[in-house]
């Protein structure tokens, strides 16, 4: 049996031109080179010193002088920037480094800074900083599923587990949510909130109207 040939698939190179990089350094030669290969990209290129404004939140790339930097510099909390960070690295004293990788660098270049490097660090913290995003993601998405079981298993409890059994807890619970109209995970948080069966007040209303 002969094979069609297949197309060899490309690999998903995000397009650069137009993006927005700022580069938190002072004037130097290292600047100046750095600006230069961004521009020749295709990035709209803008510096400052010694802090960022609030309008580099929009960036879509941050390039930082970890030889200098602080955390006072950024205007977000240390490992939440809203874009790939890049480090410009000098000094490779560990404690500099640490501080670099603490406020999340995706990628890094070596100074001086040369005629390449550039691009290909701008495509790998792009990469880095969108699968971090991605976990991140996930495991918010686990921790509230997780949270969610333990609120069910909060309120099957309350709906008389001990008394009756997990099944017939459980479908107290269902027949609830059913009842008001909203998913079983909703409901449970309702009964933990109210802290008991709502059939308990109902029944203890039926008493009083008796006497």
């Amino acid at each position: 049996m002969t094979r069609a040939p297949q197309t060899p698939r490309r690999p998903l190179v995000p397009d650069l031109g137009g993006k927005r990089a700022v580069i938190l350094h002072r004037p130097n030669p290292t600047l100046d080179a750095l600006a230069r290969q961004l521009a020749k990209i295709g990035l709209q290129v803008s510096d400052c010193w010694p802090d960022l404004p609030a309008a580099a939140a929009t960036a879509d790339y941050v390039f930082f002088d970890a030889d200098m930097g602080h955390d006072e510099q950024f205007p977000w909390a240390r490992g939440a920037a809203p874009m790939p960070l890049i480090a410009l690295i000098g000094s490779e004293a560990p404690g500099r480094v640490a501080w670099a990788m603490a406020q999340g660098a995706c990628g890094q270049i070596l100074k001086p800074v040369g005629d390449g490097g550039v691009y290909s660090a701008l495509l790998i913290a792009r990469q880095v900083f969108d699968e971090r995003a991605a976990l991140n993601g996930r495991i918010a998405g686990l921790e509230q599923r997780l949270g969610a079981r333990q609120t069910i298993v909060q309120a099957v409890a309350l709906l008389g587990l001990h008394e009756y059994g997990e099944g017939h807890a459980y479908n107290r619970l269902r027949q609830l949510a059913m009842v008001w109209r909203v998913p079983i995970e909703d409901a449970a948080e309702r009964i933990v909130a109210h802290g008991r069966d709502p059939a308990e007040d109902a029944a203890a209303a039926a008493r009083n109207c008796r006497r």
